[in-house]
């Protein structure tokens, strides 16, 4: 489904990614971890189009993307959940929703996606003519995870859904992005949260520094000694 090969990222002439490779197969919901200031955002947003490729490639579904006009990104099937969602707040939910099925495959579908979006998130169905800015922040991860549906994606990228949400809060909302991946939809989350990430995910990467550093199941990674005590804070050697 997804290729990323060896691609390098920069912020003119800043460098930011170096060389990297990943993959996500049908189906799959994969994982990319790491730091703050690693290159995940900066990644995800080169896999949505909102960032340009320097050098290496991006293949979707057997079709190179990598100089792909941005907004044609979306209609290939890839659809986005950005950090800190960035919703139009002043704008209903209902609203916010709807703006994800515009692109032309998913607007005859709008009815029947916005039903599985309530089946997926019942707490908006009597949120759909408030602001969206008037919504808690777990309400408006929602409502951003609804949008990115809406457009009936094959590949749903997440960049940081936990980020400031109550604990709670936190265990729902993965289980809803389990739910997504059960129905079908491939998903590459991007995460701090790198106990509950790979928990969630079959396979998982890690950056640092703008480079993949390690790979693989991600129930294997949980348990090695550098991970547990770099994102833990379990140091196994000295029995804490």
């Amino acid at each position: 489904m997804l290729e990323v090969v060896n691609i390098s990222v920069s912020y003119g002439a800043a460098p930011a990614l170096w060389g990297i490779t990943l993959e996500v197969k049908p189906g799959e919901l994969v994982c990319v971890v790491g730091p703050n200031g690693a290159g995940k955002t900066t990644m995800i947003n080169a896999i949505a189009g909102l960032q340009r490729v320097r050098e290496g490639s991006l293949r979707f579904n057997g079709q190179d993307i990598t100089r792909l006009a941005s907004h044609r990104f979306c209609d290939a099937g890839i659809a986005i959940v950005p950090e800190g969602r960035r919703l139009f707040t002043q704008m209903t939910v209902l609203d916010n929703l709807e703006l994800g099925s515009f692109i032309a495959k998913a607007k005859p579908h709008r009815q029947a996606s916005l039903e599985l979006v309530l089946a997926l998130f019942p707490a908006l169905k009597v949120k759909l003519q408030s602001p969206a800015g008037a919504l808690s922040g777990g309400q408006q991860q929602m409502v951003a995870i609804g949008r990115a549906l809406m457009a009936r994606p094959g590949l749903l990228l997440l960049d940081e859904p936990s980020l400031g949400l109550a604990p709670a809060i936190v265990l729902d909302m993965f289980q809803a992005i389990r739910q997504i991946n059960a129905q079908g939809t491939s998903v590459l989350l991007v995460e701090q949260n790198v106990a509950m990430a790979m928990a969630l995910a079959t396979r998982a990467y890690v950056m640092e520094e703008g480079r993949i550093v390690m790979q693989g199941q991600a129930s294997e990674l949980l348990t090695r000694p550098e991970i547990q005590k770099a994102y833990l804070g379990v140091d196994v050697e000295a029995g804490e």
